[in-house]
């Protein structure tokens, strides 16, 4: 069934939407439901976008319906057919299939057609005002606004000047059209929107052909009367925006009549969703391009080695409402160890390595052991690792000083090699200035894992990575990109039509947000990790013994020196106290 993903056939809980759809069938008001998702290729998807995605396509499909993917490319200046590869890769790989793709910028002939009726109708006129005047007259929440002084031109005129804004005989932000709808309504948005400006821009999709291009609030609706849509779903910013969406359908006089339907949005915290943030992100260095591991968009949380079934657990377990709040972003990390845990293999690996040498243990010699991949899920079998005289084991496994209930390797102590025997350190190595660079210990022969060894017990285990055979390997440790603990709510930009150059009335992206930006967000590392690992895919994702859930890196990997990310860490057994 199209619309549906077709590996995850669950229904949504119930749900407002849900019930206005049940009753739009029952009563025959809507033979079939089709829904959209209809993103602007300006930008990457982020993980606000998965929800909006899952609304649309899982409700399109529970009622055997239609869900088309549609761009709303009708601003040339910031969109890039990169934006329209990279959310059809997207929306791909969150599992969904789309019933038909589409571009507002197919309709532009019919759009521009629907523009010329409301002029002839009169209620459509050219405005010569700049942005700033229009802006200035549009007044405020608590006062009306003021009428253009071009309001009043006849029907002749407003057509002779419409066409020639289409000829091309005017500068960017000489002319506006606007709608003439009532510039003391209490609605912001019903006075006067602007519903054409001009642009002379290269257009991905169309080409030199147009040099004028409909607003998203006018466009938008007239898009989704073309195309059927009987349910327009969007999040809790376009509420206001529902009256004039309305009037667009009923003054263009469109034979479809599609409603709109707004559902609160997805807000996680400690991340950043404005694409112009994002945006300034990567234009400025901040982050590794669009796909960084720390951005919050999909892409950067699937080389970030998260998973689709782990994003859709999430929407869905947030569900439909039209609540407005920040979720944490230990739930999203809490589905992602969920989904992980069965799949991925169990490892070893050493990120901050400290050679061991096992001085009763037979030089030259390798013996190999015997390891689950993981004991949660017997199906994935075992493995052998190789063990010798020489290991490493992690930096803080090892105190020359310890402190109460410490439970690890320090001088005279004993403790357990995973999958191995028990060592027990004799002496410690130090360079000129008194840094630890290597210790010496003995293991017992008879304590071997599995040989049901009882003789005595130790309290610590330890994970290690025999050092003839250790793969170096580089690890990228993760951390909020954003150091607030919660920042303001990050929706986008106020949604109007009443600017005349720009899709949205908005201030330029303020840097402000950028003193919250986490300077030790990325801690890169370089250690070992057990020998098998070599042949390691990009994607591949594994368990680190108490190190976490990690995933090898498409972007930076080399075959031989895996690169891995650090997907979601897990609950450290030990912490030492603070200073």
């Amino acid at each position: 069934m199209k619309g549906l993903i077709a590996v995850d056939n669950r229904t949504t809980p119930p749900n407002f939407i849900k019930n206005i759809i049940t009753e739009d069938l029952r009563s025959g008001k809507v033979q079939e439901v089709i829904t959209r998702f209809p993103p602007e290729p300006n930008g990457y998807l982020h993980i606000g976008h998965a929800k909006a995605i899952w609304i649309n396509f899982a409700l399109g499909g529970e009622f055997g319906g239609k869900t088309n993917l549609r761009f709303d490319d009708t601003n040339p200046v910031k969109e890039d057919v990169e934006y329209v590869q990279s959310i059809q890769e997207d929306v791909k790989w969150l599992g969904y299939e789309w019933n038909e793709k589409r571009f507002a910028s197919d309709y532009f002939d019919e759009m521009y057609n629907r523009a010329v009726l409301l002029i002839q109708k009169g209620k459509a006129y050219v405005d010569d005002q700049s942005a700033d005047e229009i802006r200035q007259m549009r007044g405020t929440l608590t006062e009306p606004g003021k009428n253009s002084p071009y309001r009043d031109r006849s029907v002749e005129e407003n057509l002779d000047l419409f066409t020639r804004m289409r000829a091309g005989e005017f500068k960017n932000g000489e002319k506006v059209l606007r709608a003439k709808i009532d510039m003391a309504s209490p609605n912001i948005n019903l006075r006067d929107p602007v519903i054409y400006r001009i642009s002379h821009a290269h257009h991905h999709n169309t080409g030199d052909k147009w040099c004028i291009y409909p607003m998203y609030a006018f466009a938008h609706p007239l898009e989704d009367a073309i195309e059927g849509v009987t349910h327009s779903l969007c999040s809790l910013e376009f509420e206001d925006q529902r009256p004039f969406y309305d009037w667009v359908i009923a003054e263009c006089e469109m034979e479809s009549q599609p409603h709109q339907y707004e559902f609160g949005r997805l807000n996680l915290s400690q991340m950043v969703t404005s694409k112009r943030k994002l945006k300034l992100l990567v234009d400025e260095g901040h982050v590794d391009g669009w796909d960084d591991p720390r951005m919050p968009t999909i892409s950067g949380l699937r080389r970030r080695g998260y998973t689709p079934e782990a994003i859709r657990d999430f929407v869905f377990e947030t569900g439909i409402s039209k609540s407005q709040g920040v979720i944490d972003i230990q739930t999203l990390e809490h589905f992602v160890r969920e989904d992980l845990k069965l799949k991925a293999p169990r490892t070893m690996a050493v990120l901050h390595p400290l050679k061991v040498v096992i001085t009763n243990y037979p030089e030259g010699q390798v013996e190999w052991l015997e390891a689950e991949n993981n004991v949660e899920n017997p199906e994935m079998g075992n493995r052998q690792i190789p063990f010798s005289r020489e290991i490493y084991i992690e930096q803080d496994d090892f105190m020359e000083n310890p402190p109460n209930k410490y439970f690890r390797l320090f001088p005279g102590n004993e403790v357990r090699l995973k999958h191995a025997y028990f060592i027990k350190c004799n002496d410690v190595i130090k360079d000129a200035e008194g840094n630890v660079i290597e210790i010496h210990c003995t293991y017992d022969v008879e304590t071997k894992s599995g040989s049901g060894f009882t003789g005595r017990k130790v309290k610590g285990t330890i994970h290690w990575v025999e050092a003839s055979q250790a793969v170096p390997a580089e690890f990228r440790l993760y951390e909020p990109l954003i150091s607030a603990e919660a920042p303001e709510v990050d929706s986008e930009p106020e949604v109007v039509v009443a600017g005349a150059e720009a899709e949205v009335v908005e201030e330029q992206p303020e840097k402000t947000f950028l003193d919250q930006l986490n300077p030790n967000s990325l801690e890169i590392v370089h250690g070992y990790v057990e020998q098998e690992m070599k042949e390691a895919k990009p994607q591949d994702k594994f368990q680190f013994f108490r190190h976490g859930y990690f995933s090898v890196d498409p972007k930076h990997s080399e075959p031989g020196r895996p690169v891995f990310n650090r997907v979601v860490s897990l609950k450290s057994s030990f912490q030492l106290p603070k200073a």
